[in-house]
């Protein structure tokens, strides 16, 4: 997947009908959209801003884990952890995992879109 780089942007129109991708290493229904993204994990700087969309009845398979920092919020719809308490459609949720905290696998029964910021922070790694 291509990068975006981070650069100035200012109230640019934004087109939530296009620029979705399905998200790589991931099952079909979920797809990204990104918005910037210097995120590089080998050398352990930069940040990513994208979108994260579910549809209706989509569920990962696996737990993730991953060394950098990662805020969620959801935007619209509802997605919940299999196996665990179901969220209430169209409640706006956060979720704030330090590197190293496993979250997943989840499910989302009515689709869902997710603003995600994952970034590393120097002192957080050691």
């Amino acid at each position: 997947m291509s990068k975006a780089p981070r650069r100035h942007i200012e109230m640019l129109p934004f087109d939530d009908d296009d620029g979705w991708l399905p998200l790589p290493g991931f099952p079909a229904g979920l797809e990204v959209k990104m918005l910037a993204d210097d995120l590089d994990e080998e050398n352990k700087t930069g940040a990513r801003t994208r979108l994260v969309r579910f549809a209706p009845g989509v569920a990962t398979t696996e737990p993730l884990v991953h060394d950098y920092w990662e805020e969620v919020f959801v935007i619209k719809g509802a997605i919940g952890p299999i196996g665990g308490g179901a969220a209430t459609p169209d409640a706006m949720m956060y979720s704030c995992r330090p590197p190293g905290t496993p979250h997943g696998p989840f499910r989302s029964e009515s689709g869902c879109t997710m603003l995600e910021v994952q970034y590393y922070v120097a002192d957080a790694l050691s």
